[in-house]
C-alpha cells in the first residue's frame, strides 16, 4: 500500500488537485481536528469532498481518530509545548487510540490513501507521525509525502 501525505496550505487548488489526480489517490483521509475553518478555502469538508469526486474520482473521509487533541494543538501553537514534546504526547495518543486497528478496519480496501492536514510540509505536522506509526504497525506501507 502507498500511503501519501499532503498539506493544503501554500498550494493552489490546481496544484493540490493535480497532485491527488496524478498520484491516483483513491481515498483522501482528512486527519485534521477541524475541517471547516474559514481559512481552509478549497479544503473545507463538503467542498473538498465534491472537488475530489468531480476532479479526481477520489473518495473523502474525515476521521479525528488520527488528529491531535484540541489541547495539544493549542499548546503547540502557543509554544507551551515544543515540537519534541508534541511528538511524544501525540505518539502516545495515537498508540492509546490503536489507530493501526482503526486504519485496518476502515481503510484497507484502498491501495492509495493520502493523509490530509494543513501544514505545507510534513516535518512538523502530525500527518507524518500518523504515517510513520502506521508504517511501523502495518506491513507493506510505503510513505510518500506530496
Amino acid at each position: 500500500m502507498k500511503l501519501y501525505t499532503i498539506g493544503f496550505t501554500q498550494k493552489s487548488a490546481r496544484e493540490f488537485f493535480e497532485k491527488i489526480k496524478n498520484n491516483k489517490i483513491e481515498l483522501l483521509l482528512d486527519v485534521r481536528l477541524n475541517n471547516v475553518s474559514q481559512l481552509a478555502g478549497f479544503a473545507k469538508n463538503k467542498d473538498l469532498e465534491f472537488f475530489l469526486q468531480q476532479i479526481c474520482d477520489c473518495k473523502y473521509a474525515h476521521d479525528v481518530t488520527f488528529a491531535p487533541t484540541k489541547e495539544l494543538l493549542e499548546n503547540y501553537r502557543s509554544k507551551k509545548t515544543s515540537w519534541g514534546e508534541y511528538e511524544k504526547i501525540f505518539n502516545k495518543i495515537i498508540s492509546d487510540r490503536n489507530i493501526d486497528s482503526v486504519f485496518k478496519k476502515l481503510y484497507t480496501q484502498y491501495d492509495r490513501i493520502c493523509l490530509l492536514c494543513t501544514e505545507p510540509v510534513p516535518e512538523h505536522c502530525h500527518r507524518r507521525l500518523v504515517a510513520e506509526y502506521l508504517k511501523n504497525h502495518i506491513e507493506n506501507i510505503e510513505i510518500i509525502h506530496l
